[in-house]
Formats: C-alpha cells, sequence, structure tokens
C-alpha cells in the first residue's frame, strides 16, 4: 500500500495528455498567426486558437497555484482528484469554464473566472488559506506580465502583427482575470482571501451567496457605470506596459472573426 502512495505521489504534479494537447493547439494556434497575413482567413483562425487555448493554459495554472498551495499544506485529496495534473477536466464545469467564458470574450473581451478546485481550506491557519485563494490571480498577474514583456521586448506591427496582436488580446484577458478575481464577491479568489478576516456570524450569512457568485458578477459587469470603472482600470494597468491599446483591440477582433 505504501509503495502505492508513493507511486501516487511522484506522479501527482505531472502535465497530464490533455493539458500537453491544449498546449501544443495553443502553440499550432500561434505558429498559425505568425505565418498568416494580417485579417486573413488564417491570420483569425489562428489568432483564434491561440487565444482560446491559451486560455484554457492560464486557467489550468491558475486552479492548479491553488491545488499545489493546498497540497503543501496537508490536503491530500487534491492530489486524489487529479488537481495537480493540469488536466482542464478536472477543473471545469462545461458551462462554467468553457461556454460562459466563451461568451463573454466574443461579447466584449473579458477573462471570466472559469473552473474551480474544492478544497478544505477550514483546515489550515487563516493566512494559508489567504495564500490558496491569492495563488490563482496571482498566475493570471503573472501571466499577463511576462505576455506584456513578450510583446513589449520583441512585437511589431510590421513583422508578423497578427501573432503579436493576438498575444496582446490574451494579455488584455490576463489582466482582466486578475482584477475580476480579485473581487471580495462570495464565491470569487478575493472573497477567499478576505474571508478568514471575518466573524464566524458574517461567513455564515455570507456562504449562502457562494452559489451566486458568477451571477452578481455578471450584474456587475452588466451594469454601465460599473462597467466603465472596470475596464477604465483594466486599461491603465495595461498601458503601464507600454504595448498599445490598439494592439489588444484588435486582437480581439481577429478573435471574433464572427463579429
Amino acid at each position: 500500500m505504501s509503495g502505492g502512495v508513493t507511486a501516487l505521489r511522484r506522479g501527482a504534479i505531472r502535465p497530464s495528455p490533455v493539458f500537453l494537447l491544449v498546449l501544443l493547439l495553443a502553440v499550432g494556434g500561434g505558429a498559425l498567426a505568425w505565418n498568416a497575413e494580417l485579417d486573413s482567413a488564417w491570420a483569425k483562425a489562428g489568432v483564434f486558437v491561440l487565444v482560446v487555448f491559451g486560455w484554457v493554459v492560464s486557467l489550468c495554472l491558475h486552479e492548479f497555484a491553488h491545488a499545489y498551495l493546498a497540497w503543501r499544506a496537508g490536503d491530500r485529496e487534491v492530489e486524489l482528484r487529479g488537481y495537480l495534473t493540469l488536466n482542464p477536466l478536472k477543473y471545469s464545469h462545461p458551462l462554467l469554464s468553457i461556454v460562459l467564458p466563451m461568451v463573454f470574450i466574443a461579447l466584449g473581451g473579458i477573462g471570466l473566472p472559469g473552473g474551480a478546485v474544492y478544497i478544505h481550506a477550514h483546515r489550515v491557519p487563516p493566512r494559508t488559506q489567504r495564500l490558496i485563494s491569492a495563488a490563482g490571480p496571482a498566475v493570471n498577474a503573472l501571466c499577463a506580465v511576462v505576455l506584456l514583456l513578450i510583446v513589449g521586448l520583441f512585437g511589431s506591427a510590421q513583422s508578423n502583427p497578427a501573432f503579436w496582436f493576438g498575444l496582446s488580446f490574451l494579455a488584455f484577458l490576463q489582466v482582466t482575470a486578475t482584477l475580476l478575481n480579485l473581487l471580495p464577491i462570495p464565491g470569487l479568489d478575493g472573497y477567499g482571501i478576505v474571508e478568514p478576516s471575518l466573524s464566524y456570524q458574517t461567513r455564515r450569512g455570507l456562504d449562502q451567496f457562494k452559489p451566486f457568485g458568477m451571477l452578481i458578477l455578471f450584474a456587475l459587469l452588466f451594469t454601465p457605470a460599473i462597467n466603465q470603472v472596470f475596464f477604465d482600470a483594466v486599461y491603465t494597468l495595461y498601458d503601464f506596459s507600454g504595448v498599445p491599446e490598439q494592439w489588444s483591440r484588435y486582437g480581439g477582433y481577429l478573435t471574433r472573426f464572427w463579429a
């Protein structure tokens, strides 16, 4: 039995074939966009594949970060559930993780919080709970910084523009995902960060709203004044990179080829 457990733990943190396939598809989309003429059908197809599967890769890394810290804190169930394999099928709810994020990308380019991992946060100290919750948004922020650095250093509007515009839009989605995940709405990571500081009575009262966190988020995003404030904040952060805002907008246009 101990040998089986040891083998399981050795193979716990190992990218699954599904994740590697998703990563390969994202790279393939990038290669297609790289070699395509701007605004051509091939460019739109390549950018679409790059952005969609690149987004799924970041979703896997986001949820893996939650699971890994929980695992390090002693929650072995995340290993048994396969959360440490980066398999998107382990994190995903077909509607919440795939369909809704794609709808929001189609409507206006928002990196909607997606999958979920079920961890026993109550079994660890409050500080560790906060770290586990903050790990996911930190991954999105890191993805945004890395992508924007690459685009800022090597990107060009004259050479392989479709690829660079698509990568810029993917970075933009990471910025939106970071900010959305940090909102202190029950059910989102931002609430998980502040939850240990709340009184027992307050936590019990807000627990009932956790299943409706996404609905609350939708309501906020479809409120014009809040939507304006949110995107102003996103573009303010994005502009710090020095990457032209129009690059992300054109990348969004290429991704939403049906518009």
